[in-house]
Protein backbone atom coordinates (compact mmCIF):
# COMPACT_ATOMS: atom_id res chain seq x y z
CA UNK A 1 0.00 0.00 0.00
CA UNK A 2 1.10 3.21 -0.80
CA UNK A 3 1.61 6.14 1.40
CA UNK A 4 -0.68 8.32 -0.41
CA UNK A 5 -3.47 5.76 -0.01
CA UNK A 6 -2.69 5.59 3.81
CA UNK A 7 -2.68 9.12 4.46
CA UNK A 8 -5.96 9.53 2.57
CA UNK A 9 -7.96 6.93 4.24
CA UNK A 10 -6.65 8.34 7.49
CA UNK A 11 -8.13 11.71 6.31
CA UNK A 12 -11.36 9.63 5.95
CA UNK A 13 -11.62 7.96 8.46
CA UNK A 14 -11.07 11.10 11.09
CA UNK A 15 -13.78 13.45 9.35
CA UNK A 16 -14.62 15.49 12.22
CA UNK A 17 -10.87 16.17 12.98
CA UNK A 18 -9.85 16.72 9.32
CA UNK A 19 -13.17 19.47 9.33
CA UNK A 20 -11.77 21.12 12.36
CA UNK A 21 -8.36 21.31 10.83
CA UNK A 22 -9.51 22.77 7.51
CA UNK A 23 -11.74 24.71 9.55
CA UNK A 24 -8.59 26.34 11.55
CA UNK A 25 -6.64 26.97 8.72
CA UNK A 26 -9.42 28.25 6.32
CA UNK A 27 -10.66 30.84 8.71
CA UNK A 28 -6.87 32.13 9.03
CA UNK A 29 -6.26 32.07 4.77
CA UNK A 30 -9.42 33.71 4.51
CA UNK A 31 -8.77 36.57 6.91
CA UNK A 32 -5.65 37.62 5.29
CA UNK A 33 -7.60 37.30 1.67
CA UNK A 34 -10.19 39.41 3.23
CA UNK A 35 -7.51 41.76 4.76
CA UNK A 36 -5.36 41.91 1.68
CA UNK A 37 -8.35 42.39 -1.09
CA UNK A 38 -10.10 45.08 1.05
CA UNK A 39 -6.58 46.61 1.08
CA UNK A 40 -6.32 46.65 -2.77
CA UNK A 41 -9.85 47.80 -3.39
CA UNK A 42 -9.89 50.30 -0.99
CA UNK A 43 -6.76 51.78 -2.30
CA UNK A 44 -8.05 52.30 -5.24
CA UNK A 45 -11.03 54.12 -3.53
CA UNK A 46 -8.56 56.27 -1.79
CA UNK A 47 -6.81 56.91 -5.17
CA UNK A 48 -9.66 57.92 -6.90
CA UNK A 49 -11.16 59.91 -4.20
CA UNK A 50 -7.97 61.93 -3.31
CA UNK A 51 -7.48 62.56 -6.90
CA UNK A 52 -11.12 63.92 -7.12
CA UNK A 53 -9.92 66.48 -4.58
CA UNK A 54 -8.25 68.35 -7.83
CA UNK A 55 -4.67 68.77 -9.54
CA UNK A 56 -1.77 68.00 -7.95
CA UNK A 57 1.00 69.32 -10.08
CA UNK A 58 0.93 73.12 -10.54
CA UNK A 59 2.97 74.81 -13.45
CA UNK A 60 3.82 78.40 -12.96
CA UNK A 61 6.08 81.01 -14.60
CA UNK A 62 9.95 81.51 -13.97
CA UNK A 63 10.85 84.52 -11.98
CA UNK A 64 13.30 86.09 -9.96
CA UNK A 65 12.18 87.71 -6.97
CA UNK A 66 13.99 90.40 -5.25
CA UNK A 67 13.75 91.24 -1.72
CA UNK A 68 13.85 94.86 -0.75
CA UNK A 69 15.31 95.68 2.84
CA UNK A 70 17.39 99.06 3.68
CA UNK A 71 18.97 99.32 7.33
CA UNK A 72 16.99 96.60 9.28
CA UNK A 73 14.31 97.01 8.05
CA UNK A 74 12.36 94.68 5.21
CA UNK A 75 10.20 96.67 2.98
CA UNK A 76 8.74 93.13 1.13
CA UNK A 77 9.65 91.78 -2.07
CA UNK A 78 9.50 92.17 -5.70
CA UNK A 79 9.23 89.99 -8.79
CA UNK A 80 11.02 91.19 -11.83
CA UNK A 81 11.53 89.37 -14.86
CA UNK A 82 8.27 87.20 -15.35
CA UNK A 83 7.53 85.56 -18.29
CA UNK A 84 3.89 84.32 -18.89
CA UNK A 85 3.71 80.94 -20.05
CA UNK A 86 2.03 80.44 -23.68
CA UNK A 87 -0.87 78.52 -24.08
CA UNK A 88 0.48 76.91 -27.24
CA UNK A 89 3.10 75.72 -25.39
CA UNK A 90 0.89 73.58 -22.96
CA UNK A 91 0.55 70.65 -26.08
CA UNK A 92 3.69 69.08 -25.47
CA UNK A 93 2.51 67.70 -21.93
CA UNK A 94 0.66 65.51 -24.19
CA UNK A 95 3.94 64.08 -25.36
CA UNK A 96 5.62 63.00 -21.54
CA UNK A 97 6.03 59.35 -20.78
CA UNK A 98 3.39 58.97 -18.36
CA UNK A 99 0.81 61.28 -20.66
CA UNK A 100 -1.47 58.46 -19.80
CA UNK A 101 -1.64 59.44 -16.14
CA UNK A 102 -2.78 63.41 -16.99
CA UNK A 103 -6.50 63.32 -15.79
CA UNK A 104 -6.58 67.42 -17.29
CA UNK A 105 -4.61 70.31 -17.73
CA UNK A 106 -6.39 73.45 -16.18
CA UNK A 107 -5.04 76.65 -17.65
CA UNK A 108 -5.61 79.87 -15.93
CA UNK A 109 -4.92 83.76 -16.43
CA UNK A 110 -5.02 86.47 -13.72
CA UNK A 111 -5.45 90.03 -13.32
CA UNK A 112 -7.30 92.88 -12.22
CA UNK A 113 -9.76 95.08 -14.15
CA UNK A 114 -11.46 98.20 -12.89
CA UNK A 115 -15.57 97.68 -11.55
CA UNK A 116 -16.61 101.87 -11.68
CA UNK A 117 -14.88 102.70 -8.51
CA UNK A 118 -13.56 99.20 -6.99
CA UNK A 119 -11.24 96.92 -8.45
CA UNK A 120 -12.09 92.95 -8.98
CA UNK A 121 -9.86 90.00 -9.36
CA UNK A 122 -10.71 87.93 -12.81
CA UNK A 123 -10.08 84.59 -13.38
CA UNK A 124 -10.07 82.88 -16.51
CA UNK A 125 -10.23 79.31 -17.07
CA UNK A 126 -11.51 76.78 -19.12
CA UNK A 127 -14.80 76.28 -17.82
CA UNK A 128 -15.26 72.58 -18.55
CA UNK A 129 -12.16 71.50 -16.79
CA UNK A 130 -11.80 73.62 -13.92
CA UNK A 131 -15.48 72.45 -12.74
CA UNK A 132 -14.29 68.77 -13.26
CA UNK A 133 -11.25 68.72 -11.35
CA UNK A 134 -12.71 71.90 -8.61
CA UNK A 135 -15.18 69.21 -7.34
CA UNK A 136 -15.72 70.93 -4.15
CA UNK A 137 -17.07 73.48 -5.60
CA UNK A 138 -20.89 74.67 -5.23
CA UNK A 139 -22.21 76.83 -7.31
CA UNK A 140 -25.96 78.71 -6.54
CA UNK A 141 -26.93 78.46 -10.55
CA UNK A 142 -25.28 76.79 -12.66
CA UNK A 143 -21.69 77.00 -14.45
CA UNK A 144 -20.14 79.00 -17.21
CA UNK A 145 -21.89 78.02 -20.25
CA UNK A 146 -20.38 80.70 -22.84
CA UNK A 147 -17.77 83.91 -23.10
CA UNK A 148 -20.53 86.12 -22.10
CA UNK A 149 -21.02 84.58 -18.66
CA UNK A 150 -19.38 84.70 -15.13
CA UNK A 151 -18.98 82.92 -11.73
CA UNK A 152 -18.95 85.45 -8.73
CA UNK A 153 -17.32 84.32 -5.91
CA UNK A 154 -19.16 84.83 -2.39
CA UNK A 155 -17.40 87.91 -1.09
CA UNK A 156 -17.18 89.25 -4.61
CA UNK A 157 -20.69 89.00 -5.23
CA UNK A 158 -21.65 90.56 -1.60
CA UNK A 159 -18.98 93.32 -2.47
CA UNK A 160 -20.51 94.16 -5.90
CA UNK A 161 -24.20 93.80 -5.09
CA UNK A 162 -24.31 90.94 -7.32
CA UNK A 163 -27.03 87.78 -7.99
CA UNK A 164 -28.09 85.40 -10.48
CA UNK A 165 -29.18 86.96 -13.23
CA UNK A 166 -27.21 90.29 -13.01
CA UNK A 167 -25.82 91.76 -16.31
CA UNK A 168 -22.03 93.67 -15.19
CA UNK A 169 -20.09 95.46 -17.48
CA UNK A 170 -15.83 94.54 -17.57
CA UNK A 171 -14.21 96.27 -20.12
CA UNK A 172 -16.57 96.78 -23.29
CA UNK A 173 -17.99 93.71 -22.61
CA UNK A 174 -20.96 92.41 -20.64
CA UNK A 175 -21.24 89.47 -18.44
CA UNK A 176 -24.21 87.41 -17.18
CA UNK A 177 -23.90 86.21 -13.24
CA UNK A 178 -24.96 82.64 -14.38
CA UNK A 179 -24.10 81.35 -10.96
CA UNK A 180 -22.56 82.49 -6.96
CA UNK A 181 -20.24 80.24 -5.90
CA UNK A 182 -20.75 79.35 -2.32
CA UNK A 183 -18.29 80.28 0.54
CA UNK A 184 -15.13 78.01 -0.29
CA UNK A 185 -12.77 79.72 2.38
CA UNK A 186 -10.29 80.27 -0.04
CA UNK A 187 -9.17 83.22 -2.55
CA UNK A 188 -11.48 81.79 -5.03
CA UNK A 189 -14.42 83.52 -2.52
CA UNK A 190 -12.84 86.83 -3.87
CA UNK A 191 -13.10 85.78 -7.95
CA UNK A 192 -14.95 86.68 -10.64
CA UNK A 193 -14.82 83.19 -13.10
CA UNK A 194 -15.28 83.88 -16.77
CA UNK A 195 -14.06 82.03 -19.56
CA UNK A 196 -10.22 81.85 -20.31
CA UNK A 197 -11.13 83.60 -23.91
CA UNK A 198 -12.34 86.26 -22.61
CA UNK A 199 -10.22 86.74 -19.38
CA UNK A 200 -7.48 86.58 -21.89
CA UNK A 201 -8.81 89.69 -24.09
CA UNK A 202 -10.06 91.78 -21.10
CA UNK A 203 -6.28 91.57 -19.62
CA UNK A 204 -4.77 92.31 -22.81
CA UNK A 205 -2.87 88.88 -22.23
CA UNK A 206 -4.16 86.90 -25.50
CA UNK A 207 -2.48 83.50 -25.99
CA UNK A 208 -1.02 83.74 -22.75
CA UNK A 209 -1.96 81.80 -18.92
CA UNK A 210 -1.01 83.06 -15.25
CA UNK A 211 -0.30 79.40 -14.22
CA UNK A 212 -1.92 75.80 -14.82
CA UNK A 213 -2.81 72.99 -12.72
CA UNK A 214 -2.41 69.44 -13.73
CA UNK A 215 -4.66 66.47 -12.19
CA UNK A 216 -2.19 63.79 -12.53
CA UNK A 217 -3.70 59.89 -12.28
CA UNK A 218 -0.38 58.81 -9.93
CA UNK A 219 -1.33 55.44 -8.86
CA UNK A 220 1.20 53.79 -10.15
CA UNK A 221 3.82 56.41 -10.85
CA UNK A 222 6.06 58.51 -8.55
CA UNK A 223 4.83 62.19 -8.52
CA UNK A 224 8.20 63.46 -9.05
CA UNK A 225 8.98 61.49 -12.36
CA UNK A 226 5.91 63.21 -13.76
CA UNK A 227 6.95 67.08 -12.42
CA UNK A 228 10.92 65.87 -13.91
CA UNK A 229 8.42 64.70 -17.38
CA UNK A 230 6.68 67.94 -17.88
CA UNK A 231 9.59 70.62 -16.62
CA UNK A 232 11.10 68.76 -19.74
CA UNK A 233 8.82 69.36 -21.62
CA UNK A 234 8.37 72.98 -20.24
CA UNK A 235 12.19 74.35 -19.41
CA UNK A 236 10.56 77.69 -19.73
CA UNK A 237 7.99 77.18 -16.93
CA UNK A 238 8.50 76.26 -13.40
CA UNK A 239 7.06 72.62 -12.10
CA UNK A 240 6.32 71.29 -8.73
CA UNK A 241 3.86 68.86 -6.90
CA UNK A 242 1.49 69.95 -4.31
CA UNK A 243 3.95 67.66 -1.89
CA UNK A 244 1.02 67.75 0.91
CA UNK A 245 -1.37 66.05 -0.96
CA UNK A 246 0.74 63.19 -2.41
CA UNK A 247 2.63 62.53 1.08
CA UNK A 248 -0.85 62.56 3.03
CA UNK A 249 -1.84 60.23 0.20
CA UNK A 250 0.81 57.92 0.31
CA UNK A 251 1.19 58.16 4.64
CA UNK A 252 -2.69 57.06 4.50
CA UNK A 253 -2.48 54.16 2.42
CA UNK A 254 1.27 52.79 4.06
CA UNK A 255 -0.41 52.85 7.41
CA UNK A 256 -3.52 50.96 6.23
CA UNK A 257 -1.52 48.24 4.79
CA UNK A 258 0.81 48.01 7.92
CA UNK A 259 -1.95 47.59 9.70
CA UNK A 260 -3.47 44.57 7.60
CA UNK A 261 -0.53 43.08 7.16
CA UNK A 262 0.03 42.86 10.95
CA UNK A 263 -3.43 41.70 11.80
CA UNK A 264 -2.53 39.18 8.73
CA UNK A 265 0.64 37.99 10.39
CA UNK A 266 -1.49 37.17 14.25
CA UNK A 267 -4.35 35.26 12.41
CA UNK A 268 -1.80 33.42 10.37
CA UNK A 269 0.10 32.70 13.79
CA UNK A 270 -3.46 31.40 15.42
CA UNK A 271 -3.81 29.09 12.40
CA UNK A 272 -0.57 27.65 12.64
CA UNK A 273 -0.56 27.08 16.37
CA UNK A 274 -4.53 25.17 15.75
CA UNK A 275 -2.63 22.80 12.98
CA UNK A 276 0.10 22.32 15.57
CA UNK A 277 -2.15 21.20 18.00
CA UNK A 278 -4.41 19.24 16.05
CA UNK A 279 -1.55 17.09 14.45
CA UNK A 280 0.15 16.64 17.75
CA UNK A 281 -3.30 15.11 18.88
CA UNK A 282 -3.52 13.18 16.28
CA UNK A 283 0.09 11.88 16.71
CA UNK A 284 -0.94 11.16 20.29
CA UNK A 285 -4.06 8.89 19.54
CA UNK A 286 -2.16 6.83 16.66
CA UNK A 287 0.58 5.92 18.96
CA UNK A 288 0.04 2.00 18.27
CA UNK A 289 -1.12 2.55 14.39
CA UNK A 290 2.35 4.27 13.97
CA UNK A 291 4.29 1.46 15.88
CA UNK A 292 2.69 -1.00 13.70
CA UNK A 293 3.98 0.53 10.67
CA UNK A 294 7.14 0.78 12.03
CA UNK A 295 6.84 -2.73 13.19
CA UNK A 296 6.03 -3.56 9.78
CA UNK A 297 9.39 -2.03 8.37
CA UNK A 298 8.22 1.41 7.71
CA UNK A 299 11.37 3.79 8.84
CA UNK A 300 11.59 7.44 9.85
CA UNK A 301 11.19 9.08 6.93
CA UNK A 302 7.75 7.52 5.97
CA UNK A 303 6.19 8.16 9.09
CA UNK A 304 6.93 12.08 8.28
CA UNK A 305 6.12 11.82 5.06
CA UNK A 306 3.16 10.44 5.63
CA UNK A 307 2.32 13.26 8.68
CA UNK A 308 3.57 15.96 6.03
CA UNK A 309 1.28 14.31 3.62
CA UNK A 310 -1.93 14.61 5.27
CA UNK A 311 -0.75 17.68 6.53
CA UNK A 312 -0.31 19.08 3.30
CA UNK A 313 -3.23 18.26 1.67
CA UNK A 314 -5.38 19.41 4.37
CA UNK A 315 -3.52 22.94 3.67
CA UNK A 316 -4.28 22.92 0.24
CA UNK A 317 -7.98 22.41 0.44
CA UNK A 318 -8.07 25.23 3.43
CA UNK A 319 -5.98 27.40 1.16
CA UNK A 320 -8.17 26.94 -2.35
CA UNK A 321 -11.37 27.32 0.24
CA UNK A 322 -10.00 29.92 1.84
CA UNK A 323 -9.36 32.27 -0.70
CA UNK A 324 -13.09 31.84 -1.72
CA UNK A 325 -14.03 32.73 1.48
CA UNK A 326 -12.12 35.48 1.77
CA UNK A 327 -13.08 37.03 -1.53
CA UNK A 328 -16.43 36.41 -0.25
CA UNK A 329 -16.15 37.89 2.91
CA UNK A 330 -14.35 41.13 0.54
CA UNK A 331 -17.30 41.59 -1.17
CA UNK A 332 -19.98 41.37 1.28
CA UNK A 333 -17.81 43.97 3.71
CA UNK A 334 -16.70 46.39 0.61
CA UNK A 335 -19.53 48.16 -0.15
CA UNK A 336 -19.61 49.71 3.54
CA UNK A 337 -16.42 50.47 3.33
CA UNK A 338 -16.12 52.32 -0.56
CA UNK A 339 -18.56 54.29 -1.09
CA UNK A 340 -18.01 55.76 -4.72
CA UNK A 341 -16.52 52.80 -6.55
CA UNK A 342 -16.43 49.36 -4.49
CA UNK A 343 -14.43 47.51 -7.27
CA UNK A 344 -13.74 44.00 -6.01
CA UNK A 345 -10.31 43.08 -7.49
CA UNK A 346 -9.83 39.12 -8.26
CA UNK A 347 -6.10 38.84 -8.18
CA UNK A 348 -4.65 35.31 -9.41
CA UNK A 349 -1.04 36.26 -7.23
CA UNK A 350 -3.65 36.63 -4.35
CA UNK A 351 -5.24 32.84 -5.03
CA UNK A 352 -1.80 31.24 -5.64
CA UNK A 353 -0.32 33.05 -2.66
CA UNK A 354 -3.20 31.98 -0.57
CA UNK A 355 -3.34 28.39 -1.77
CA UNK A 356 0.94 28.50 -1.23
CA UNK A 357 0.42 30.10 2.80
CA UNK A 358 -1.91 27.63 3.47
CA UNK A 359 0.85 24.64 2.03
CA UNK A 360 3.60 26.65 4.16
CA UNK A 361 1.91 27.36 7.47
CA UNK A 362 -0.11 23.74 7.60
CA UNK A 363 3.66 21.57 6.45
CA UNK A 364 6.03 23.53 8.67
CA UNK A 365 3.32 23.65 11.92
CA UNK A 366 3.19 19.90 11.48
CA UNK A 367 6.74 19.29 10.86
CA UNK A 368 7.30 19.05 14.81
CA UNK A 369 4.45 16.22 15.33
CA UNK A 370 5.66 14.28 12.28
CA UNK A 371 9.27 14.36 14.22
CA UNK A 372 7.56 12.99 17.28
CA UNK A 373 5.76 10.10 15.56
CA UNK A 374 8.67 9.31 13.65
CA UNK A 375 10.80 8.96 16.91
CA UNK A 376 8.33 6.83 18.57
CA UNK A 377 10.16 3.30 19.79
CA UNK A 378 7.79 0.91 18.00
CA UNK A 379 8.45 -1.69 21.24
CA UNK A 380 6.77 0.76 23.52
CA UNK A 381 4.03 1.19 20.82
CA UNK A 382 2.99 -2.25 20.58
CA UNK A 383 3.18 -3.14 24.04
CA UNK A 384 -0.10 -1.02 24.17
CA UNK A 385 -1.89 -3.34 22.31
Amino acid sequence: MRLRNIAFNNLRRRKARMAFLVTGLLIGIATVVTLLSLTSSLTMEAEHKLDSFGANIVITPHSDSLSLSYGGISLGGVTVDQQEIREQDLARIASIPNARNVAAVAPKVLGAVPIGDKRALVMGVDYEKEFHIKRWWSVDGRPLANDNELVAGSAAARSLGLAMGDTLELGDEEFTVSGILRETGSQDDELLIVSLPAAQWLLGKQGKVSLVEVAALCGDCPIEDMVNQISTALPEAKVSAIQQVVKTRMHALEQFKTFSLGVAGVVILIGALVVFVTMMGSVNERTREIGIFRALGFRRGHVIGLILMEASSVSLLAGLLGFFVGMGATRLILPFLAEEHPMLIWSPELAAGSILLALVVGTLASFYPALHASRMDPNEALRAL
